[in-house]
């Protein structure tokens, strides 16, 4: 038996080594150029449909669904292709996500029907206080002013997750997996159009030695699009990890080189501890899933409000004939709108990290107290801001804040494996490229900003203050949506900060409700509301809508949403997936 699967192994590793080896060929079709440039305003282009039969993956660039899917044709497992597609954006995608954050994974598996949360979110240091955010004054700090530098710097969660994930349901060697990201780290890939201006942009990137030398020139200047940029540094950590597991990461010289950084940062240095990185534990989680339209839609649970918040969007929204809207209605818009302004004032107030905080997930979701909110959404929209609920299982009506983050970063990827299993997961290191801080080739996420900045309201504590190995609030909301049957139907998921809520909740509304196929939802144009102002995005039909909107009592915001959902629908008769237009993913399948 062993012997046999030696055999079966490396046969794989071979028929993977060949992939790799024409990939940049494949890869070298990619319309990446055709995008639309950060920052124009410019409407999406329709999203590509792509069909396959047997196994399909979605990621945020074309290198690294390329690797996901020659890991799915060597006989990987879903989250096989979701590691080794996750490496390679390490590497292309720095601004991103990677190994020096962390991420939220739904992971349903075909054999036991069972879905699992895994989470990889950060933790605060022993060294965190609830004032941590605040100026000598007491203030909340400026937000730059806390991103940079060492003070924002979680202990990264990714890999243990990932790892712990592999452990469960891996079909392929973890060492395997981090070969496309080693050849493309020491051969080099091409910069897109889109890394180069991320760069371009960055106020403080090139401030810090690492990173300056490895994204300027000479000059100063970014690096130009389509310059072929190295990692030697990323490709031996990841020969590290990938015959060490995690714990080449969590303890050793990689686990010292990120204390000392954080340590020592020019900017704002704070004392993180190898003890820190080595205690961190990524957790399995029970899903979080309402009923909504005949189907079962699954989220992450705490702290990600990713999944409640947007599980709270259509429980409010089913008593609601969104059908008969479609999406081009202002009185669909409004309705969404609404519901997603009562949603974020009980996301604001309640939702943290679990192990810190009573949050009443289940009173979230009674459908009785849904079925109440709902009665606030009216003929017109509310007057400025909502307050929270009370759910059922809430301490009391709790203290609640807006949320702080920033994020215009993360990165999302949907897998479908021939065995019919399926992964969703979104990874980030908030802002973009993290806190700045780079440590052997790669970046330091910037999560703990996602806590709040004031740890106090009205005399009361905040759920999501900062506090030592706690988990920052996070907007992920990697999403799975099922048949009655229990079947999966719909992988989900975006970037994008605390408006994925929306993104999301936009792409569950039009192929639920509206019945738009995978590519047009993806396509759509973005409307959300965080209790607020209600955004829609320019350029695309759904800024048409402000004048009704405006009429309906609307505060409205036209502006660029910089989407990234990576979706698959599955059918009997196959797969359809499809990658924001918004950005330069690719959905591969065979």
């Amino acid at each position: 038996m062993n012997r046999a699967r030696s055999i079966r192994r490396a046969i794989a590793a071979t028929v993977m080594a060949i992939a790799i080896a024409i990939t940049s060929l494949i890869v070298a079709c990619a319309r990446v150029a055709d995008r639309p440039e950060p920052g124009t305003g410019a409407s999406p282009p329709p999203a590509q449909l792509v069909r396959a039969k047997h196994a399909m993956i979605v990621a945020g660039h074309p290198l690294a669904a390329e690797a996901g899917r020659n890991v799915l044709a060597a006989g990987g497992s879903a989250i096989d292709a979701a590691i080794a597609a996750e490496m390679v954006l390490n590497l292309v995608e720095p601004q991103s996500s990677g190994i020096g954050g962390g991420g939220f994974l739904l992971y349903y598996d075909a054999a036991s029907g069972r879905t699992i949360a895994y989470d990889g979110r950060e933790t605060a240091p022993a060294s965190a206080r609830e004032t941590m955010f605040l100026d000598p004054k007491g203030q909340p700090r400026a937000f730059y002013d806390a991103v940079v530098g060492g003070l924002s710097v979680g202990v990264p969660g990714q890999l243990r997750m990932l790892e712990m994930a592999h452990k469960d349901f891996g079909a392929l060697p973890w060492a395997d997996l981090f070969a496309p990201a080693i050849a493309h780290a020491e051969e080099g890939f091409a910069i897109s159009s889109r890394l180069h201006q991320t760069i371009a942009d960055d106020k403080y990137l090139k401030t810090f030695p690492a990173p300056a030398a490895y994204f300027y020139t000479d000059a100063g200047d970014a690096l130009p699009a389509g310059s072929l940029l190295r990692n030697p540094e990323l490709a031996a950590t990841f020969r590290a990890i990938a015959t060490g597991g995690s714990s080449a990461f969590y303890t050793g010289p990689i686990a010292a080189d990120i204390a000392r950084t954080v340590s020592t940062a020019p900017r704002n240095p704070v004392a993180m501890r190898a003890a820190d990185i080595a205690g961190y534990q990524a957790v399995r989680r029970e899903p979080v899933c309402l009923d909504y339209r005949g189907r079962r839609v699954c989220g992450m649970p705490p702290p990600s409000s990713g999944g409640l918040t947007t599980l709270q969007i259509l429980g409010l929204l089913r008593g609601f004939d969104m059908a008969a809207t479609g999406p081009q209605s202002a009185l669909g818009v409004h309705r969404l709108a609404e519901a997603s302004r009562l949603a974020f004032a009980d996301r604001n107030a309640y939702i943290a990290d679990p192990k810190f905080a009573n949050v009443p997930v289940e009173g979230l979701l009674d459908r009785a107290y849904l079925a109440r909110r709902a009665r606030l959404i009216g003929p017109r929209a509310a007057s400025g801001e909502v307050a929270p609920g009370l759910p059922p299982g809430a301490d009391r009506r709790a203290a609640a804040l807006p949320d702080e983050t920033r994020n215009l970063s993360t990165t999302h990827i949907s897998v479908v494996d021939a065995a019919g299993n399926v992964a969703a997961m979104t990874s980030s290191i908030e802002s973009p490229f993290g806190s700045r801080l780079m440590v052997r080739g790669f970046m330091l996420n910037n999560e703990l900003t996602d806590f709040s900045f004031t740890p106090t309201q009205t005399g009361e504590k905040v759920a999501n203050r900062p506090q030592p190995g706690k988990r920052p609030r996070s907007s992920m909301a990697p999403t799975l949506v099922f048949d009655s049957d229990g079947r999966p139907v719909l992988a989900t998921g975006s970037p994008g900060g605390s408006r994925i809520i929306g993104y999301v909740a936009k792409s569950l509304i039009a192929t639920l409700d509206w019945g738009l196929d995978i590519a047009n939802a993806v396509s759509l144009g973005n409307r959300l509301n965080r209790n607020g102002p209600t955004e829609l995005e320019a350029g695309t039909e759904a800024a048409a809508l402000r004048p009704e909107l405006e009429a309906l009592g609307h505060q409205v915001d036209v502006r660029e949403l910089d989407s990234g959902l990576n979706a698959i629908a599955l059918a009997r008769s196959g797969l359809e997936g499809a990658a924001d237009p918004r950005r330069e993913g690719v959905a591969l399948g065979r």
